[in-house]
């Protein structure tokens, strides 16, 4: 099977590259290694995962190239695809409020070249949404703050937020409705067009090989602060709430869904009920495992920030037998053991 990555240099696309390239799978991908231009923060090794890739997989075809441009795509006209998956995005809340034409021009002009591509091809899609679509919705949920966390006080949403619940009549932030716009040209492309397509409304994703910053990726940048003694800065008072996916799991999920007979599926993609961790009780469980905790700031909350976020993934568990097998603390202790054997990539 031929498989076309878009944003293959990134944590999330060169993972899936090296899981499915292991598996067999033919694949080529493209990526324009940008990140550190847009986020605008000082990333060291940005193009790891790229030489990664290059230097230990024959069976991956690594092009340089943009999403936003169509002559770029067009290399890939002759190739022989029998599904895309979508991972190229500008990813940074701040970066979307600082230049949201960029954004746009990334998150949805990007994406409608790659569904026309899809089209062409007649092959499948697999778009990584956010739950970022649900926007500031998620915080009129009734919630009771305790010590170290916020909890759901609703009934209904117990166990997380669904796919129906409503993404409309709320603040966003350019990147909330930049990937909200993605998301839906991705569903109509199947109901206009009967294209396969995916819709993966992804929560935290976190793993090894991920160099995240104070913006984008604060599960790994956590870890790579406290073990290299960085300052953290906390927007709000810690007790935020998210649910985390080991990059390992979500990488079995998209090869179920590649494998399975569906044409169509929007999910809520995370480490659900069982995964979710507050921001403070992530440092305790780093202090627990590594001795060491970082000097915390706090600061205001940000635009867009949701007091509490778990994914009710009932559903792809469901339709496609699919659910996290890593918890957060073995996860966490697998990225503590990457980070702490290459230190020498974070030393600035």
């Amino acid at each position: 099977m031929n498989i076309l990555i878009t944003g293959i240099g990134g944590f999330i696309g060169s993972h899936l590259a090296e899981f499915l390239a292991k598996k067999g799978y033919n694949i080529a991908g493209i990526d324009n290694l940008s990140r550190k231009q847009i986020l605008g923060k000082k990333i060291i090794n940005e193009y790891y995962n790229w030489n990664y890739l290059q230097s230990n997989f024959r069976n991956i075809n690594l092009v340089k190239g943009d999403i936003t441009n169509e002559e770029d795509l067009k290399k890939f006209y002759n190739e022989n695809i029998d599904v895309i998956l979508h991972t190229a995005a500008q990813v940074a809340v701040t970066a979307s409020i600082e230049q949201s034409k960029l954004d746009f021009l990334i998150n949805v002009a990007g994406t409608i070249n790659v569904l026309e591509l899809a089209r062409k091809k007649d092959a499948a899609i697999i778009f990584l949404s956010t739950n970022k679509v649900y926007g500031e919705n998620v915080n009129k949920i009734k919630i009771i703050e305790r010590e170290k966390r916020y909890e759901i006080a609703d009934e209904k949403y117990k166990y997380g937020i669904p796919e129906n619940f409503p993404v409309d009549l709320t603040p966003h932030t350019p990147y909330g409705c930049s990937k909200l716009a993605a998301d839906l040209y991705v569903q109509d492309y199947h109901y206009t067009y009967g294209l396969r397509t995916f819709s993966l409304r992804l929560s935290c994703v976190y793993g090894p090989r991920q160099f995240g910053v104070e913006d984008q990726g604060w599960v790994a940048w956590f870890i790579i602060a406290t073990l290299t003694g960085q300052q953290i800065n906390i927007y709000g008072n810690g007790k935020q709430v998210r649910d985390v996916l080991f990059i390992e799991d979500l990488c079995d999920l998209v090869e179920k869904i590649i494998l399975s007979k569906n044409r169509h599926g929007v999910y809520n993609i995370g480490g659900g009920f069982k995964n979710s961790i507050s921001l403070i009780e992530l440092l305790d469980l780093l202090y627990l495992l590594t001795g060491k905790r970082s000097k915390i700031n706090f600061f205001d909350w940000r635009k867009g920030d949701q007091y509490i976020y778990i994914s009710d993934i009932s559903n792809v568990k469901k339709d496609l037998n699919w659910e996290p097998k890593v918890d957060v603390k073995m996860g966490v202790e697998k990225v503590i053991e990457w980070v702490s054997a290459n230190i020498n990539l974070f030393c600035i």
